[in-house]
């Protein structure tokens, strides 16, 4: 039952050898318990979807590419939140709708 070595130098040993492994593992946790909260703080900071997103392209002047709805999937990283508004201006001036959200349907805009 007990595995323990009977003497107390070689218990010291163990005892110091699983102090070091403690302080490891806290300092572990202490580090995913920060990461966890800095995500968590990051959503609940991070702005609102904006209901309509303008996809521009590359170059001079960045024309605009296609109109979303808001959180599309198939929205690429050079877009911006525009209005309602805005949005159906855009269409109406001849800018493409995303083919997958369909934001001419929703806008009520339809090609």
């Amino acid at each position: 039952m007990n595995d323990l070595p009977p003497d107390l130098p070689r218990l010291r040993t163990l005892r110091t050898w699983h102090a070091m492994w403690v302080e490891r593992l806290d300092l572990a946790i202490a580090a995913a318990e920060q990461q966890e909260a800095e995500q968590r703080r990051g959503q609940e900071r991070r702005p609102p979807v904006p209901d309509w997103m303008l996809e521009v392209g590359i170059g001079a002047g960045k024309p605009p590419v296609a109109v979303h709805v808001g959180g599309c999937h198939m929205s690429g990283k050079r877009v911006r939140g525009i209005s309602r508004e805005e949005a159906r201006r855009a269409l109406a001036d001849g800018v493409q709708a995303c083919t997958h959200c369909r934001a001419d349907t929703e806008l009520g805009v339809l090609e």
